[in-house]
């Protein structure tokens, strides 16, 4: 395994940014201020790893995926189809340098809803 790896950082207002990391827990943590979640949305051997807690600690609307607003620093990263986290292709680096170049902008209100929602579903 790679001791680095290359990832898009999403932050939130801000246009993605291409950034190197070390390829460590602790690394990933920092980034997200926090424990990670990764999420596997898209079909093509990425997934965008969060803050597991953003809603709940109050992050800051970053950016939609589907009906959910992924709160905080985000960033996308490479998968090998084992569930191992790894550097992002250049393909895959510009496809979601795309889809993410355009900062989004929420409410707290929309962000409360949300959380609200995944309370009253019984999780």
């Amino acid at each position: 395994m790679n001791s680095t790896m290359t990832v898009l950082k999403i932050m939130p207002g801000r246009k993605p940014e291409k950034i190197t990391i070390p390829h460590t827990l602790d690394a990933m943590q920092y980034l997200v201020c926090g424990s990670i979640q990764a999420i596997y949305p898209y079909e093509d051997n990425v997934a965008l790893v969060c803050n597991e807690e953003g809603k709940l600690l109050g992050l800051e609307g970053n950016r939609r995926l589907g009906t959910d607003i992924i709160t905080g620093v985000f960033y996308v990263v490479g998968e090998n189809g084992r569930g191992n986290l790894i550097s992002l292709t250049g393909k895959q680096m510009e496809k979601y340098r795309r889809r993410f170049w355009d900062p989004e902008y929420f409410t707290p209100a929309e962000i409360s809803r949300l959380l609200f929602a995944f309370f009253n579903a019984g999780w």
